[in-house]
């Protein structure tokens, strides 16, 4: 199970990453323009505060874990992640934007998985 937790991370990490990064270089009007209509909801620093804290989640999700300096930040950034893909669910509804519900559903799930994980049964030793 250990092995399938650090998979998720992993994966977890480089679609936060990825996701991330595009919204903090990103125009709000060259976001919205490639699909991503609830940026209209969004003043400009919004957005890039949600891509601030998905890098700094993807970077939690594997740092501390790689370095072993203060592991007990991946629990944290899992649970954060999952936070933050709540209250996409959130807007993704009210916008009725029902396909991207389903994808914010998977990565809360997986990220809730490595937080239980990590605080639980496979917690990093000290």
């Amino acid at each position: 199970m250990n092995i399938v937790l650090w998979v998720i991370a992993g994966l977890l990490a480089a679609a936060f990453l990825m996701s991330g990064a595009m919204k903090v270089v990103q125009s709000r009007e060259k976001l919205i323009a490639s699909g991503m209509g609830w940026a209209e909801d969004f003043p400009p620093g919004g957005i890039t505060a949600i891509g601030i804290l998905e890098v700094l989640g993807a970077i939690g999700l594997i740092l501390p874990a790689v370095t072993g300096v203060a592991p007990i930040l991946v629990p944290f950034a899992a649970t954060g992640l999952a936070l933050v893909m709540a209250g996409a669910m959130v807007v993704h509804a009210r916008r009725r934007e029902l396909p991207m519900l389903a994808v914010n559903a998977v990565l809360l799930i997986l990220a809730a998985v490595v937080a239980w994980g990590r605080f639980g049964p496979y917690a990093f030793s000290a």
